[in-house]
């Protein structure tokens, strides 16, 4: 793994952007990817921020030692980054990029979003001294960022066990959806496991009364999915599908399979075939819920 200073916005490849603060949880977001970027083969390119936010500029409120000294944390926190993304990828050949700015983490990476294949994000973590809140970092990302944004827990599910899991995908028709459910069968091709995808038609809870002529309404919207599903299944023949159509909440269903899953991709937003399927709550809630990684893909 080649190391450079700066992220080459001339790349023809455009990079996977990891942000990393020091926390364990970034250190995993930085594991996945450097596995995701290696099973691509496109570059990685790793930030740290080293901002405080004051509200006065750190010119007006920080001396000199005191900015070399988050210089210096931002290099060690780097060089760990670095070595972990080696450590879990041996031998990689995709080229390894790191850059430490003092941009805010929020606007930094949301500039970088759009020259970036994907941002990758810890769900919560705190860097030194408390510059850089991944939680709330994440959540402005799944709303903001220009590519799709994964978020990854405190569980990288880099392990040999976990990669033998489906990848699960959210799908309710939307034009994100639809998107999402493109990635997911890039992900599962180039991990070579199955898909599950999911379309949860009902936002209500489990006790409330059963829909009347569900078992109708299930074949029907299980056709609707099969044909959303159609075109990609040609595309990626070699990614066996699986097909839930559930009538329950998305999110409850999406959690539930994900269980079972190495990553869950969902749409930033949308709407399905019923107002009920409203993705814009679902994939925020996933994305802090999750036990494995979450993917969100926005519109561009």
């Amino acid at each position: 793994m080649a190391e450079s200073p700066t992220l080459d916005t001339g790349l023809v490849d455009r990079p996977i952007v990891a942000a990393v603060d020091g926390s364990k949880i970034s250190y995993q977001a930085v594991m996945w990817a450097a596995v995701d970027a290696q099973l691509r083969q496109c570059p990685l390119h790793i930030v740290t921020s080293n901002a405080i936010a004051t509200g006065y500029g750190l010119g007006s409120t920080l001396g000199e030692p005191e900015l070399e000294w988050l210089r210096e944390d931002g290099r060690r926190v780097l060089a760990e980054a670095s070595a972990a993304a080696r450590d879990v990828v041996p031998g990689a050949t995709i080229p390894v990029t790191t850059e430490s700015t003092f941009e805010l983490p929020i606007p930094a990476l949301i500039a970088r979003s759009r020259v970036a294949r994907m941002v990758v994000v810890g769900n919560r973590g705190r860097g030194a001294i408390g510059r850089a809140v991944m939680g709330s970092v994440s959540t402005a990302l799944t709303r903001h960022a220009h590519c799709p944004v994964a978020v990854v827990h405190g569980n990288a599910h880099t392990d040999p066990v976990s990669a033998r899991r489906p990848v699960v995908v959210g799908v309710d028709g939307s034009p994100t959806s639809m998107r999402a459910v493109e990635t997911a069968f890039e992900e599962a091709s180039w991990r070579k496991v199955p898909l599950v995808a999911v379309h949860a038609w009902s936002d209500t809870s489990g006790y409330d009364l059963p829909v009347r002529g569900w078992d109708d309404l299930r074949e029907s919207q299980d056709i609707l999915l099969a044909e959303n599903l159609a075109g990609f299944g040609e595309r990626y023949p070699d990614v066996a599908v699986e097909r839930i159509v559930v009538c329950d909440r998305p999110v409850q269903s999406l959690l539930e399979y994900a269980d079972e899953a190495q990553l869950l991709v969902v749409g930033s937003h949308g709407r399905g075939g019923f107002a009920s399927m409203l993705l814009g709550s679902t994939s925020t809630a996933v994305s802090h819920a999750a036990e494995c990684p979450v993917i969100v893909v926005r519109e561009p």
